[in-house]
């Protein structure tokens, strides 16, 4: 996307969040009785509600207390539910005239000419009685009805059950937003699978972002910590950096029989030289990760080149004769390709529930464009049931909930495993991808497994149900193998439908505070799960800079050789993650390969634990309106049992690098 097709995204998307802030601010004041300024008027003295408007502002009551649990105060948790449901109308709007577009074909027309495009028009022909009696001609009652289709695909982005969709933009404010989305300057960028990351990044406006470092040197929460290191990671250097990662990966995998040589224009190879050896792995078993995925530029670029990997992994003589026996014909392989790469080897990490969605769509974009050059209908894809972007974001905060959610598990040890998580995660949303989650939940697994093994069996089945019946106690395989199984086989499922009785109990006052609880604890369950396995590829363009003030001090203990600068630390948490000969690819501030400051980085870490692949100086102006100089690079992490882990000082070799 050049730069002035972005400017007019840029200046239309600030149109639409001024215009869609101030009227769903005004509607909640005039509608709900809750005030910008923080004051809430008593629910009995709003008369005009009927019985769905007074179960609708308790529901924006238990969200505002949901956010005020996380520590906003009254007045910053209703700026947030204005925020968030502005973002979250802006999405879908921005959604569908992406999905509307020739070129994808997802859904009938229904956002370029407003009431008047095809797919409203049908539905007024078949459904005229139902849209009579709309005040707006039942244009509003058509969207909604699309969210709900699409929320069976989608989940959350379109889950209109939540108390950010109650509010809806006016008649006016909904026709200017499609006059700036219609505009025809803005036509080319509809045709792209990034236009969606454009709107995540311009949707907060540059003078928030100055205000803020004006206000304060380091984040002062997850939110700035979020808008200030929004900035777009242009095309060439994703491509530079999974070229380098992921197309190596593969290409020495292939021993450089691969198209990948080819379509890879910046994957850097030294003439003459041989391919490092690398066996041959099933590419359901690839695993890659962006710890700060933002709306998934690397994600997107990397489904690319997994489509060529699973192509020739079909006709591998090694790798194969697996794949044809689980898919005989090439034609349901290729039917299947869209969904392996999802459900299987894309993974991202995020502070910023906006951004999880969007990149979520964005793949899912990706999927459905691929399925429909298959020639595939809609009605024949296959149904996306997983895509691996997660929010890291506290366990909810609710310590009644939790107290009541602890007290329905049977085993006394799960409530202590549920409960260190709690306490592990509680600064997830400062801390991100950094938080070494998954360790805790080892030490905890562990006691677990201790406490567990002095039960009876009949203990034993009780995880997290109050009885088994016998003849299933009987089937019962009661030993721990690795962590990772305990998680899949006996916590999740058990953790999972607790919380699901949760928060149905309908019985029970707050059901949405209930439901909110549930889905918050869901996603650290996905957050935890995610890093139990180790990746094969890693990809960032991380935060860089101070870290925020509520996580400076988790960073200063657990990241003591990089707390100087975020990127540091992320560089140092990526390679952490990464499996043996695992390959990371960043973009950061080229400070590290210098500064003083950086010696430990470099001496400590850089060094003896990785091969450094290739390095691209690529100064200033790189980053959009970031004002930093940038370098590109590729580590391997270093096999167990080199010089680094008998102790022995690393000694540069020619070979070792990559020009």
């Amino acid at each position: 996307m050049d730069s002035p097709l972005r400017n007019a995204l840029r200046l239309a998307m600030a149109a639409c969040r001024r215009w869609l802030e101030e009227d769903l601010g005004r509607q909640l004041e005039a509608t709900y009785g809750v005030h910008l300024d923080g004051q809430i008027e008593p629910l009995d003295r709003l008369a005009h509600l009927d019985a769905a408007g007074r179960a609708e502002r308790r529901s924006i009551e238990d969200a505002l207390k949901h956010y005020q649990a996380q520590g906003a105060k009254p007045a910053e948790a209703i700026a947030r539910f204005v925020r968030e449901s502005a973002f979250t109308a802006l999405n879908r709007l921005a959604a569908l005239k992406l999905m509307e577009q020739p070129e994808r074909q997802l859904i009938q027309p229904s956002i370029g000419e407003g009431a008047h495009s095809k797919g409203f028009t049908q539905f007024a022909l078949v459904s005229p009685e139902l849209i009579r009696a709309q005040p707006d001609g039942g244009y509003r009652m058509y969207l909604e009805l699309l969210y709900d289709d699409l929320s069976r695909l989608l989940g959350v982005l379109f889950d209109r059950s939540l108390p950010q969709s109650l509010l809806f933009p006016g008649t006016a404010t909904l026709q200017q937003a499609l006059d700036q989305l219609n505009q025809d300057a803005l036509a080319e960028t509809w045709r792209q699978d990034e236009t969606i990351g454009w709107i995540y990044q311009f949707f907060t406006p540059k003078e928030l972002r100055d205000q803020a470092r004006k206000e304060s040197a380091a984040p002062r929460n997850s939110y700035e910590l979020a808008f200030r290191n929004q900035f777009y990671t242009p095309r060439y250097v994703v491509e530079f950096l999974v070229d380098n990662t992921l197309g190596r990966l593969w290409w020495e995998m292939r021993q450089g029989d691969t198209a990948l040589t080819e379509r890879c224009r910046y994957l850097v190879r030294m003439p003459g030289q041989p391919i490092p050896p690398r066996p041959k792995r099933d590419p359901r078993t690839l695993r890659a990760l962006d710890p700060a995925s933002g709306s998934g530029h690397f994600l997107l670029y990397g489904y690319d080149l997994f489509e060529v990997i699973y192509e020739e992994a079909y006709a591998d003589a090694d790798l194969g004769p697996a794949l044809q026996q689980e898919f005989p014909t090439l034609a349901e392989y290729r039917r299947a390709i869209p969904a392996l790469i999802l459900e299987h080897n894309l993974h991202g990490i995020e502070i910023d529930r906006r951004a999880a969605q969007i990149g979520a769509l964005a793949l899912w974009l990706r999927a459905q464009r691929a399925y429909q050059q298959a020639g595939l209908k809609v009605a024949q894809r296959p149904i996306i049931r997983r895509v691996n972007l997660v929010v890291a974001e506290p366990m909810p905060a609710e310590d009644d909930l939790l107290d009541e959610f602890i007290a329905s598990l049977a085993n006394p040890a799960t409530g202590d495993l549920v409960r260190a998580m709690w306490q592990a995660m509680h600064q997830a949303d400062e801390i991100g991808s950094l938080l070494k989650i998954e360790q805790t939940f080892e030490q905890e697994a562990k006691q677990v497994e201790r406490a567990w093994q002095n039960l009876s069996q009949y203990e034993q089945a009780q995880l997290f149900e109050p009885a088994v019946p016998p003849a299933k106690q009987l089937d019962l395989d009661l030993a721990f193998v690795t962590d990772y199984e305990f998680w899949q086989e006996r916590f999740k499922p058990g953790a999972l439908e607790a919380l699901r009785r949760l928060a149905a109990h309908a019985e029970q006052d707050h059901p949405v505070r209930r439901r909110l609880f549930a889905n918050d604890a869901e996603g650290g369950f996905a957050f935890l799960e995610l890093l139990l396995e180790p990746f094969d590829i890693v990809w960032m363009n991380p935060p860089f800079g101070a870290a925020s003030k509520g996580s400076k001090a988790y960073i200063d203990a657990n990241y003591p050789r990089t707390k100087n600068d975020l990127y540091a630390a992320f560089v140092e948490r990526g390679l952490e993650l990464l499996r043996e000969r695992g390959l990371l690819g960043a973009i950061t501030s080229r400070t590290g390969f210098f500064l003083t400051s950086f010696r430990a980085w470099r001496e400590e870490l850089l060094i003896p634990r990785t091969h450094i692949h290739v390095v691209a100086d690529l100064g200033y102006g790189v980053l959009d309106t970031a004002m930093v100089e940038t370098a590109a690079y590729v580590l391997e992490k270093r096999e167990v049992g080199g010089a680094a882990a008998k102790g022995e000082p690393y000694q540069w070799k020619r070979e070792d690098a990559y020009e």
